[in-house]
């Protein structure tokens, strides 16, 4: 189990995502990369943006980059700590969070609805590597 948003937790997350069958399984067509835009708020200091390279039901890369404008992510996945939190500790859905924009996605809004099932799997498996929050009582 790793700390969210440690980097850390996204070394445990890439490896979580390359040996799990069910998640291989079902994100087997996707191919899109993503790049966590983790905003400031009254907990995190200083914002943290993550890049993941995903292909074909695999993590091929996890870094941090210093300037979200650094990389042409195929989608920009925004918000505050607070709401990763929220997701990432089952408290909010995540198609109810893209819908009400508490996590904004930037990027083809088709390609995301067509691959609900593996947009959902990738939400399980981040929780099951979440042991924590930095700053945040669990």
């Amino acid at each position: 189990m790793a700390i969210f948003p440690e980097m850390d937790w996204f070394f445990k997350l890439k490896d979580k995502l390359n040996s799990d069958d069910q998640y291989a399984r079902i994100a087997h067509s996707w191919e899109w990369d993503l790049l966590f835009a983790i905003e400031a708020d009254e907990t995190l200091e200083q914002p943290l943006y993550v890049y993941m390279d995903l292909w074909h039901g695999t993590c091929r890369e996890v870094n941090i980059v210093e300037d979200a404008n650094q990389t042409q992510a195929t989608f920009v996945l925004s918000a505050p700590y607070k709401q990763y939190v929220a997701l990432l500790s089952g408290k909010l859905d995540p198609m109810q969070a893209m819908l009400t924009r508490k996590l904004r996605v930037q990027g083809n809004m088709a390609i995301m609805m067509r691959n609900v099932p593996t947009v959902l799997d990738f939400v399980r498996c981040c929780r099951e590597v979440t042991d924590g929050f930095v700053g945040v009582a669990t």
